[in-house]
């Protein structure tokens, strides 16, 4: 597991630089891709929102939420993800996220940043 951790560390993800242990990039992409396809890992955050929230003696589901937003500039990857924030005078990706009291994720979206 650290393997893994310091190998996204240093690559920034890249399928090309996994681990010489892990199975080919080829097939460690598809069964990410099925995954996400099969909501595993939103699932997997929601819970942990509620387990964590039962164990700290909160309601299983939060009552209130907080919601931000940041732009996060463009790479010559992004392509036509990327859009042009005005307001930050910055090119690229704007993340939205509400996070429950306690800071946990209840949900994330992306979009261009002229959105």
């Amino acid at each position: 597991m650290l393997d893994a951790l310091l190998w996204m560390n240093r690559t920034g993800a890249q399928w090309a630089y996994l681990p010489h242990d892990f199975p080919s990039p080829e097939i460690v992409r598809s069964q990410a891709q099925r995954w996400f396809a099969a909501h595993c890992f939103e699932n997997a955050v929601h819970d942990l929102r509620l387990f964590s929230r039962v164990q700290q003696q909160r309601g299983g589901e939060p009552t209130a939420i907080v919601v931000d937003s940041r732009t996060l500039i463009s790479t010559p990857e992004s392509g036509h993800r990327a859009g042009y924030d005005g307001a930050k005078w910055r090119k690229g990706t704007k993340i939205h996220l509400a996070v429950d009291t306690l800071g946990h994720l209840v949900t994330l979206m992306t979009s261009p940043a002229n959105e």
